[in-house]
């Protein structure tokens, strides 16, 4: 077996990528790096070179080459290696005859457990969407702290006890709107400072969140674990990470879930010696999944293999199928839960029409800008 050739495909949000085999097989893989895929499809079109004529079962191998051969390390470079990496794996379990979980040591589980996401600028507003999320069947809800309703703030946005108090009142009126046999799973988006993120987080302690999720920027790891070690609540990180050293630095620093974004670390490879780490420290893996179907399959047959899972975060463009389209047999989801399937590979392809029925629209970066006129984390 040998590729013979490396395209790509945008669609919506998403740039996906597509292996062929000299037998007739094809792959499918996705990118992570949302922000910059005109950049990812320039460095796929550069590796496809080193690809062509390879024999696409030799992933370890592959990824150990293509992620060696530059000097440079980013998100651009492991989001185009992520995405011809999870190609393979689907190919190499399609000439088997088997999902690629089956490649990983097989099931530990038969479905997935996930969450979706609630949204609001205030705490009834985000109340009654995470009363909407239980009512689709989820037993689990992200909750984003941060608006991200205007580009601008006001001076008030910059006051501490407002910023604290508001975040804080979110978090505790979902408690109260979904009850106790409910997770929230607390979504800081790097928006606060360590003073901040330690207020809000022993605020948020009596609704018992499954994770504060980026109560920080995750790049200071010394900041990061002052955070962890003054709050009572479980900190999860690392969607932002490029390497496995991040992850165990992050792990050292005493997070307790990990949240390694297949289709931006480097793909399937990386992604699964991430959860042995975390469970090798006694932690617990989150995938991070922001983007389309290819990524959400590709998540699900880490989530089915690995002892370390806790639960999958559930695109939130696709939230009551709205993407099912893109796909020529969407993945089966019962009362929140991701059901394992038995198709070869990854699981999924795309639908013959996806670029008619979904135009290429890039997402774009978009930073706040304070009263005061700076750059505002959120």
């Amino acid at each position: 077996m040998k590729i013979v050739r490396i395209t790509t495909l945008a669609a919506g949000p998403y740039l996906f990528t597509r292996v062929e085999t000299d037998d007739g097989l094809v792959g499918l893989g996705e990118a992570g790096d949302w922000a910059h895929l005109d950049a990812v499809n320039a460095e796929i079109g550069r590796l496809a070179q080193y690809f062509v004529g390879k024999d696409p079962r030799q992933v370890e191998h592959h990824w150990q080459y293509t992620q060696r051969s530059t000097f440079f390390r980013s998100s651009v470079l492991l989001s185009a290696i992520a995405s011809i990496d999870i190609a393979l794996w689907d190919l190499k379990a399609k000439a088997l005859g088997v999902p690629v979980y089956e490649l990983f040591g097989g099931r530990t589980r038969d479905r997935v457990r996930s969450y979706a996401v609630a949204t609001g600028d205030t705490p009834d507003e985000i109340a009654a969407s995470c009363r909407h999320v239980k009512k689709l069947g989820f037993d689990a809800v992200r909750v984003i702290l941060p608006s991200f309703k205007s580009d601008t703030l006001a001076a008030r946005d910059h006051v501490f006890n407002r910023r604290v108090t508001l975040a804080v009142d979110k978090v505790l009126a979902c408690r109260d709107a979904v009850g106790p046999d409910f997770d929230l799973c607390v979504e800081a988006h790097r928006a606060f400072s360590v003073t901040e993120a330690i207020a809000i987080g022993r605020g948020i302690e009596a609704a018992r969140p499954l994770f504060f999720e980026d109560p920080i920027a995750p790049e200071n790891i010394d900041a990061m674990a002052t955070v962890v070690a003054a709050i009572g609540v479980p900190v999860a990180t690392g969607e932002r990470a490029v390497s496995l050293p991040e992850f165990q630095a992050l792990l050292n620093a005493g997070v307790a879930v990990l949240r390694p974004d297949v289709c931006a670390v480097g793909g399937l490879t990386p992604a699964r010696k991430a959860a042995v780490l975390a469970e090798a420290a006694g932690a617990l893996i989150a995938p991070h999944n922001p983007l389309g179907p290819v990524s959400t399959a590709a998540c699900l047959q880490l989530d089915l293999s690995s002892s370390a899972f806790l639960i999958q975060e559930f695109p939130s463009f696709n939230i009551e199928g709205r993407e099912d389209s893109m796909v020529a047999t969407a993945l089966e989801v019962e009362a929140g839960y991701l059901i394992a399937p038995e198709a070869p590979g990854i699981g999924v392809t795309l639908a013959a029409n996806i670029e008619t029925r979904h135009p290429a629209a890039p997402r774009t970066l978009t930073p706040a800008i304070g009263y005061d006129g700076s750059v505002v984390a959120r």
